[in-house]
C-alpha cells in the first residue's frame, strides 16, 4: 500500500481523512478500467464518480482544495484516466463555481452528478500560456453575443456537453478585453474540427466556433473580467495538478519498491545495492517535498487567502518535475520491463509528461514565482 502518512499532518482535519479512506476503499473496487475506447472510459468514469458522490467535491458554493487534490492523488495513484475525468469535471466548472449567475449554475447539479460532462476553452493555436494574446472574439449583437475563432487542446474535447470559452470583447486591451461564456455542445455554428492523440490517450480536440449566437446571459460574471476569471480558477486548480502528479509518483515507488525486494542481481536483491538505496532515497525525498508543497498551497487557500498564486505555482512546478524524475528512476530500475509497452511504469512514464505544460507550463510557474517574489 503508499504511505499515507501525510494524512496524519497538521494540514488535514477529520473530515479529509474520512474522504481519503473513503476513495481508497471504492479505487480498490472499481480501478482501473479498460482504456481502449477512451471516449467510453471517460464518460463511464464520470458516471460513476458521480454516482459514488465524489464529484460532489467538483464544484459548488465553496471548493474544498485539500478535498480536490486528495482526490486526485488517489485517483492518479490507481488510474490515471479517472484522475483526469474527475479534474476536468472541477476545472470545466471552476467558472460557474466561483462566478456563475444561479440560472448558469443549474448545470452544477448535472456536472456534480455524472450526468453533463464539462469542458475548459481557454488554449488557441497562436495563445497556450500567454492568455492575454487570446483572439476568439465575441461581439456584441442586441441581446445576444456572436462567437467566432478557434480553440486546442481542449480537455473533454469532443464528448463534453458545455464548454467553459474565453473570448475578447473588446472592453480594453489585451488581458483587459476578455470575457467567459458557458456554451453547450449542441449549440448551432459549434464545431469539433480535429480529435488530437497524445501519448497518454486523452480525450482532446480543438473546437471551431462559426458564428455562435449565445444570449447575453451566457456570460460568466462581468464584461471583460475573463483573465480575472481563468486566473482565478487556474488559483485553485493549479495545486491539484501537482497532487495528480503525486499521485504518479508515489506508485512509481510502489511499484519500485516491488520490483527492488523481488529480483536479484549478483546473488542479491536490488533493495541490498547502496546505488539502488540511494535512488529509492532521492524518490522518498522528492515525494515528501512535493506533498508538503501541494498541501501547502491547498491549506493556504482553504484557510482564506484571496490569491495563492506564488504558493500553487511552487506546488505544481516542484510535484511534476519531480514526479518526472521519481518516474525515470522507477522505469531505470525496471530495467527492459520498465519501456515495456503495458507496464505500470511505462504508463506512467507517459502519463506525467503532460502534467509539466498544461495549466502553466513548468517555465511559466518559474516566471510567476519569481514576479510574485520579487514583487512581494
Amino acid at each position: 500500500m503508499a504511505d499515507r502518512s501525510f494524512l496524519t499532518w497538521p494540514f488535514f482535519e477529520e473530515k479529509h481523512r474520512a474522504l481519503a479512506a473513503e476513495l481508497e476503499a471504492w479505487c480498490t473496487e472499481n480501478l482501473p478500467v479498460n482504456h481502449d475506447d477512451v471516449d467510453a472510459a471517460c464518460r463511464g468514469l464520470v458516471t460513476a464518480l458521480g454516482e459514488a458522490g465524489f464529484l460532489q467535491h467538483s464544484g459548488g458554493e465553496a471548493l474544498d482544495v485539500r478535498s480536490l487534490c486528495i482526490i486526485r492523488e488517489t485517483l492518479a495513484r490507481h488510474d490515471g484516466l479517472a484522475d483526469f475525468a474527475f479534474a476536468m469535471q472541477g476545472l470545466g466548472m471552476g467558472a460557474v463555481s466561483l462566478f456563475g449567475s444561479p440560472e448558469q449554475r443549474a448545470w452544477l447539479e448535472k456536472t456534480r452528478a455524472g450526468k453533463a460532462i464539462s469542458a475548459f476553452a481557454l488554449t488557441e493555436p497562436a495563445s497556450g500560456s500567454d492568455v492575454a494574446n487570446i483572439s476568439c472574439a465575441a461581439r456584441r449583437e442586441g441581446d445576444e453575443y456572436v462567437l467566432s475563432g478557434e480553440k486546442t487542446w481542449i480537455s473533454n474535447g469532443g464528448i463534453a456537453d458545455l464548454y467553459v470559452v474565453f473570448a475578447r470583447t473588446g472592453e480594453g486591451p489585451g488581458a483587459k478585453g476578455l470575457s467567459a461564456f458557458l456554451v453547450p455542445a449542441d449549440s448551432p455554428g459549434f464545431e469539433i474540427v480535429e480529435r488530437l492523440e497524445v501519448i497518454a490517450p486523452h480525450p482532446l480536440a480543438r473546437l471551431r466556433f462559426n458564428d455562435v449566437r449565445l444570449p447575453a446571459s451566457a456570460m460568466i460574471g462581468e464584461p471583460g473580467k475573463g483573465f480575472r476569471i481563468a486566473m482565478s480558477v487556474l488559483d485553485v486548480f493549479r495545486s491539484t495538478v501537482g497532487a495528480a502528479a503525486l499521485g504518479f509518483a508515489r506508485r512509481a515507488l510502489k511499484e519500485t519498491l516491488a520490483r527492488a525486494t523481488s529480483r536479484e542481481l549478483f546473488g542479491a536483491p536490488l533493495a541490498e545495492i547502496q546505488m539502488v538505496q540511494g535512488h529509492i532515497a532521492d524518490m522518498a525525498l522528492d515525494i515528501d517535498a512535493s506533498a508538503l508543497l501541494v498541501y501547502r498551497a491547498a491549506w493556504t487557500k482553504d484557510s482564506g487567502a484571496p490569491r495563492v498564486s506564488r504558493e500553487a505555482a511552487m506546488a505544481k512546478l516542484h510535484a511534476t518535475d519531480h514526479a518526472q524524475t521519481v518516474i525515470d528512476k522507477a522505469v531505470q530500475i525496471h530495467g527492459g520491463d520498465g519501456v515495456r509497452k503495458g507496464s505500470k511504469v511505462e504508463e506512467l512514464y507517459r502519463e506525467i509528461r503532460a502534467l509539466r505544460i498544461y495549466e502553466g507550463a513548468s517555465d511559466v510557474q518559474k516566471i510567476i514565482i519569481a514576479r510574485q517574489t520579487l514583487g512581494g
